[in-house]
């Protein structure tokens, strides 16, 4: 295994940037930010010219505006000599960053908070405000990234011209850029949105995470619809609560951040979310209702004659005043019902008619959809299938899916836990897989700077004690590296079992140590099938098959 060229960080950031470059002063600019109630003082000349706005020092291009973020190590402003040797025209600092940069001979926008005051003033920058496309945002601990590739699937048979940003690509009219976090900093995304104002985007598809949230990379957008799918222990390290978790979560919905909201209230958190929340609310229930719905607010939709087809589903949506949808998915799981059923409530909301989602649902199957290393085949017999299941909701669910497809067979799951993260779930994960798989293979995640055999340890002592204490007839074992791990499970199983490999998804690499090693699950999956002899699909033809059949 070698590791991974990464492209340089002014490389990755040119492709994020509208062409042509915007040219605004930097007075211009604090005047603007101004407006929106941030207060805003120019050190030095004011008429300088800034064609664009960058946090990382390493990826100032020329013209651009450093924003010195204080963090917890050192101060931005003490990267700001090397920001202006890349050709930083300008410096955004608080008072400390300003004092710090005092010797670099460039002006200063000096505000109280950089995180908070760099998204309004990249809104400004970039003009990314009524004229940029419409913004649907989709967040929840499971079912974004599938959300978001539903929406844009539904607007595209649609007839409009899609963006896409999210874990796995971020797509501008069908033009790939590189895409490293869920989210990106809030002058990439605004810078983003620029290109695809340019571009005649019409709307764009979101994953909006806690720690975009949290970090303020979504300061300065206003969403048109913002989607709820969920909400299930994960990012414990960063929220510490579950409490904070949710209230980091629910200030996408204030009115001031999404005109509106369609809000999944399957859980008690959806419900409090369709309680707190300051937009205009649709609920949508997948689940039967354990509570009484009547106190909730909006207008409620909720899935009914659910109907199996092949891998996947026949739904309805039913809202107010006897409105019905008819759909269908091909993804399986009764998760990617409750995702599909969300992003057509989102795009309706968004403001098209029933009656044309419904004749585009009936004409192109638009949920039918390859969303990559989310519930994807990767052979038949076995099946084979990759998913990016990485706590332990999402693992009961993955591991419920495909046993729902192959009754009677083996369920064999290939799993572990990420390093440098909440700790606190993974015993819960491996007591997950133990209660819901027959083989538990316990291997290595991202160990991060973590020991990988002290993750396994926690993973592999939470399903053994689940196995001994509940008297459960499935096994446990670890195996390492993981591609070992991978060809443990092909070993092992017979042409009617199930081999799951849940965790990483789509991802192509492995971070051990900060060095990211060569690894993608759908290829040493596929190479250990074709050594055993088996049939597996073709890479690139891994979707669940249009027609319901798998």
């Amino acid at each position: 295994m070698v590791g991974i060229v990464q492209p340089t960080p002014q490389d990755a950031e040119r492709a994020f940037r509208p062409d042509p470059a915007p040219h605004v002063t930097l007075e211009e600019l604090a005047r603007q930010i101004r407006e929106r109630g941030i207060t805003a003082q120019v050190e030095g000349d004011g008429g300088v010219v800034v064609s664009g706005v960058c946090l990382d020092s390493r990826a100032v291009l020329p013209g651009d505006l450093y924003a010195a973020v204080p963090g917890a190590r050192s101060h931005g402003a003490d990267f700001a000599t090397a920001a202006a040797a890349s050709g930083a025209s300008a410096i955004l600092a608080d008072r400390d960053g300003a004092r710090r940069s005092a010797g670099v001979g460039l002006p200063v926008l000096v505000v109280e908070s950089v995180r908070a005051a760099v998204g309004p003033l990249a809104a400004g920058l970039y003009d990314t405000g009524e004229s940029g496309p419409a913004l649907l945002g989709v967040t929840g601990t499971n079912g974004k990234t599938t959300t978001t590739y539903f929406i844009t699937s539904l607007l595209a048979a649609l007839g409009q011209r899609t963006g896409l940003i999210g874990t796995i690509e971020i797509l501008a009219d069908g033009t790939r850029i590189p895409s490293v976090l869920t989210t990106p900093e809030a002058p990439q995304l605004h810078a983003l949105l620029g290109r695809m104002r340019s571009a005649g985007v019409d709307a764009v598809a979101m994953e909006v995470s806690s720690h975009s949230i949290d970090y303020e990379r979504v300061g300065g957008m206003r969403f048109d619809v913002a989607g709820f799918t969920n909400l299930t222990q994960d990012h414990l390290d960063l929220h510490g609560s579950m409490e904070s978790y949710f209230s980091t979560k629910a200030r996408l919905f204030d009115a001031d951040r999404s005109s509106r909201a369609v809000i999944t209230v399957d859980d008690e958190w959806g419900q409090r979310m369709a309680r707190t929340s300051g937009s205009g609310v649709l609920t949508l229930r997948t689940l039967p209702a354990a509570a009484d719905d009547r106190d909730l607010p909006g207008n409620p939709w909720h899935v009914g004659a659910l109907v199996q087809r092949g891998l996947g589903h026949d739904f309805e949506l039913r809202g107010p005043d006897g409105a019905v949808l008819r759909a269908h998915t091909g993804l399986p799981g009764l998760f990617n019902v409750s995702n599909a059923a969300l992003a057509v409530l989102m795009v309706h909301a968004s403001g098209v008619p029933l009656e044309s989602l419904q004749r585009v649902l009936d004409a192109a199957d638009p949920l039918t959809v390859a969303v990559p290393g989310r519930m994807q085949v990767i052979c038949q017999e076995p099946a084979a299938i990759v998913d990016f299941a990485h706590n332990a909701d999402a693992l009961e669910r993955a591991i419920g899916a495909v046993r729902g497809e192959r009754s009677g067979s083996r369920v064999i799951v290939v799993f572990g836990a990420t390093g440098d993260r909440d700790a606190t779930k993974r015993p819960t994960m491996g007591a997950v897989a133990a209660r819901h798989a027959d083989v538990v293979i316990v291997t290595d995640d991202d160990p991060h700077s973590e020991e990988p055999g002290g993750i396994r340890r926690q993973v592999l002592e939470g399903a053994l004690d689940a196995i001994s204490t509940e008297g459960l007839a499935s096994s446990a074992s670890e195996v390492f590296p993981r591609a070992d791990a991978i060809a443990a499970a092909v070993a092992m199983a017979r042409a009617e079992d199930t081999i799951l490999v849940a965790g990483r998804g789509h991802e192509v690499w492995q971070e051990v140590n900060g060095v990211n090693v060569a690894l993608d699950d759908r290829v040493e999956l596929r190479r250990a099938l074709e050594g055993a002899g088996f049939s597996p699909r073709p890479a690139g033809t891994d979707a669940a098959d249009p027609a319901g059949n798998g």
